[in-house]
């Protein structure tokens, strides 16, 4: 927790449960970003945090933008940000979205299979496409599955179609998995990259852009590497497969961007054990899965966690939420262990929630307002 959010919440006090995003955090970790990987061009995933006042720092900052859905496109631009900063990166898309952003002036745009492809050259001709291929996300806390990305050889296939059918064979792009512990994962990604090249060059088509996609990790229980050791290791991997004739390099962070700007104060709402001889706590808080915590799904994501009491003797516990809802429980199978002290009305804050987490939350589930977010 930054300073300026441990000062925030002593002295203003907001209603709990909310999100307290330090915005000075926000452009240091883009500044780090860009030290660590300079030839690459960011695109911040705007559905991390969608909120204006970090988009409005990254804009400032020369950020570009990876948006998901014509809202966050619309959004983007009513705050001043041009088409050109802008990539419709989402491979499902309604050809009306398409349309609409193409006649906004969007000319890149992202596409897995024939169908999209098809809707592309009818709504966005001769606009820049790029095609996404499969990773397993192996070594990620938040794999991903087979919802996004094609085989290799229909990739090949799939960008050889774009060229016949009007559309510009901009690149390829991939994710290794969002909070990715292990940068080798790029070195695999990149290898098959270059193999699509390859392929398309004997076709005739010059690609020229490589999408890295997003992975790079909040910090969260898990120790990980700091941006240098991700731009280190994803470099020496560029520079093992593409030699000196290194395509443009476009990255896509979100959580790597906004996850370690935020924390999220909630309230304990009750204590409680299930019999007598429990040794382990329920302890309930004014915040779940449905208020701003779904990524607790699988328990992937394990948020650190601050109490006003931490310093003295502590036991094992289980986190709820405290919606009606059997599966909103945040940890159980995780060991977490909380002071034995801990009462009724204590804060509990959960570090590096500044992505993924109010753009989650439902609306009215229970009849719960939604997360109440504060940027300073």
């Amino acid at each position: 927790m930054t300073e300026r959010i441990a000062r925030y919440l002593q002295e203003e006090r907001p209603e709990s449960p909310c999100l307290v995003v330090d915005l000075e955090v926000i452009a240091e970790n883009y500044r780090r970003l860009h030290e660590a990987l300079p030839l690459a061009a960011i695109y911040y995933a705007v559905k991390a945090n969608p909120a204006a006042p970090v988009l409005e720092v990254l804009r400032d900052l020369g950020s570009r933008f990876d948006a998901a859905s014509i809202y966050e496109i619309e959004h983007c631009l009513r705050l001043g940000i041009g088409p050109e900063r802008l990539s419709f990166g989402n491979t499902i898309k309604k050809s009306c979205d398409i349309a609409t952003a193409y006649r906004h002036g969007i000319r890149m745009f992202a596409f897995d299979s024939g169908p999209e492809l098809d809707k592309l050259a009818e709504a966005a001709p001769g606009s820049r496409v790029f095609c996404r291929f499969f990773m397993d996300g192996a070594g990620a806390d938040w794999p991903l599955s087979r919802k996004f990305g094609c085989d290799l050889d229909m990739a090949a296939d799939l960008l050889t179609r774009a060229r016949d059918q009007g559309l510009q064979p901009h690149g390829v792009s991939f994710h290794v998995g969002s909070q990715q512990t292990d940068p080798g994962q790029w070195d695999l990604a990149l290898g098959k990259t270059q193999m699509l090249f390859t392929t398309l060059k004997e076709r005739g088509i010059e690609l020229r852009m490589v999408d890295l996609g997003g992975g790079f990790p909040a910090h969260y229980l898990t120790d990980v590497p700091d941006e240098l050791g991700y731009g280190s290791a994803i470099m020496a991997a560029v520079t093992k497969h593409f030699g000196n004739r290194i395509p443009e390099l476009v990255i896509e962070p979100g959580r790597g961007i906004a996850g370690d700007a935020g924390v999220i104060q909630s309230e304990v709402v009750l204590i409680s054990r299930k019999s007598y001889a429990d040794s382990v706590r329920w302890v309930y808080l004014d915040i779940g899965k449905f208020g701003g915590l779904p990524e607790t799904m699988g328990e992937a994501i394990k948020y650190r966690i601050v109490t006003p009491r931490d310093g003295g003797p502590t036991g094992p516990v289980i986190l709820a939420g405290p919606t009606c809802d059997e599966v909103d429980v945040l940890y159980q199978q995780t060991r977490y262990e909380l002071p034995l002290d801990l009462q009724i009305g204590d804060k509990v804050e959960f570090m590096a929630t500044g992505a993924y987490t109010s753009t989650y939350s439902s609306v009215g589930f229970n009849g719960f307002p939604p997360l109440r977010e504060h940027y300073i």
